[in-house]
């Protein structure tokens, strides 16, 4: 068997012990979509340490084609900015090159993703060379255009960071954490760890297609003219049908979002050990059972059809 089909693809998820049952589910859908030979090291950056019962949960959901490492970051980075709206796990990606010396290149993915695709194919297939990363580039909206200026990015060449391939080797030997840090440190960034990312890495970035990393605005009909200002139709077809869908807007498990079944058909899935791990709303749990039928989608997205339309005559 070659190297290609033996070794642990490294699979980077930042959290916090209360997104245990998201991480799960991502962990489940990137494991149901890699092949027999595929085997990855999931590595949990955590904010605090998960209990030994939590830790093994998720490698007996890994399975013998996974193993796991735990790495409790708890009171790291405590001078960065980190905007209220987010966690500082969402930082901890500022640290892989540093943190994990073992690895040249890893894949990172943020946990309220769901995916459709094999990452083994997306980890082999990509060959950054001297590049920092590969990632999906946003479609700049006209309401975002005051953000990429005041931060010095193009409109359509700023990355999501929740998908990153990322080669560990060239950010060590440019020593791009100590930079990375420093930049992070600068109050009133928006998005603080993807701004600083997107402005230290520029032009040494490749772009991947849009499934990879198919955030909010890549799924939803009102933003499609502006998704095609910067990508293709035939991207668009690709984002429908077969994107890793990104939760980046409301949370599937709060309530009724983007792609709200595809996230609940994984938690089904779950062990019932990990599902008993978070208490989710009953009236949410209901709707998602409800949507599932053939019946309840088309109620459901008829009446929304129905609100989005009175709401856009009425503005």
């Amino acid at each position: 068997m070659d190297e290609k089909n033996t070794q642990h693809i490294p699979l980077i998820l930042a959290f916090t012990p209360s997104y245990l049952v998201p991480a799960a589910a991502c962990i489940l859908s990137v494991k149901n979509h890699a092949t027999s030979r595929d085997c990855f090291h999931f590595i949990c950056l955590l904010t605090q340490r998960l209990s030994t019962e939590s830790e093994d949960m998720l490698v007996k959901l890994g399975g013998t084609r996974c193993r796991f490492s735990f790495i409790d970051l708890e009171g790291k980075l405590t001078d960065l900015y980190i905007d209220e709206k987010y966690t500082i796990a969402a930082s901890y990606r500022l640290l892989l090159p540093d943190l994990l010396p073992e690895y040249d290149k890893v894949l990172y993915i943020d946990c309220d993703m769901i995916f459709q695709n094999n990452l083994a194919d997306l980890y082999h297939s990509i060959y950054l060379k001297d590049n920092y990363m590969a990632g999906v580039f946003e479609a700049t909206l006209d309401s975002q255009q005051a953000h990429m200026n005041a931060i010095g990015c193009e409109p359509g060449k700023y990355i999501n960071s929740g998908l990153l391939l990322m080669n560990l080797a060239q950010l060590r030997k440019d020593n791009m954490v100590e930079k990375f840090l420093e930049a992070a440190k600068v109050e009133g960034l928006e998005f603080p760890d993807q701004d600083v990312i997107n402005q230290l890495c520029r032009g040494k970035i490749v772009g991947l297609p849009p499934y990879c990393n198919s955030i909010r605005t890549f799924l939803l009909p009102q933003y499609k003219k502006i998704f095609l200002q910067y990508y293709t139709v035939q991207d668009w077809q690709n984002v429908q049908h077969k994107g890793n869908v990104h939760y980046t807007g409301p949370k599937p498990w709060v309530t009724f979002t983007i792609a709200f079944d595809l996230w609940w058909k994984y938690y089904e899935k779950l062990p019932g050990k990990i599902k008993q791990q978070a208490s989710f709303n009953l009236k949410v749990q209901i709707l998602s059972r409800v949507y599932r039928t053939w019946f309840g989608k088309i109620l459901i997205n008829t009446v929304r059809s129905l609100y989005r339309k009175v709401r856009n005559s009425e503005g």
